[in-house]
């Protein structure tokens, strides 16, 4: 998992988690990113850098359908096992809880997998990926 914590959720602090990705995935492999449609994802500085790194390929969920993406089920873990269990008296006491939850997940780290039965709404979504993709 790769991680970062921002204080804000502005376009400059997705374009320095894209280049924190882009140095630690090996450069021989394709980068896949699921994301929600918030706008800083769509900027015209973020186009122009994806122009730039071809390997990355962005894939926006439906809005309102944040089952779709398995990341919100790990900030569910995260909360549960994590932020919830403690008692942060500070932004910087949260953010090192956090950064510590990802250590300890990164040392033995298991995927999630999708076990809900695909639903005909989610089907047209997967099949309109795939047309995307041809």
């Amino acid at each position: 998992m790769i991680g970062q914590l921002h204080r804000r959720h502005r376009s400059i602090e997705f374009r320095k988690f894209l280049e924190t990705i882009d140095a630690s995935v090996p450069r021989s492999l394709e980068v896949h990113l699921i994301l929600d449609n918030y706008g800083t994802h769509k900027t015209p500085s973020i186009h122009r850098w994806l122009a730039r790194h071809p390997r990355f390929h962005l894939h926006f969920t439906p809005t309102g359908a944040s089952w779709l993406n398995l990341v919100e089920r790990w900030f569910a873990t995260l909360t549960e096992k994590q932020i919830r269990r403690g008692a942060h008296r500070s932004t910087r006491e949260l953010e090192a809880a956090i950064r510590s939850y990802l250590v300890l997940h990164n040392e033995d780290p298991k995927p999630f997998v999708w076990t809900r039965r695909p639903t005909k709404s989610s089907n047209l979504w997967l099949a309109f990926v795939s047309e995307s993709r041809t």
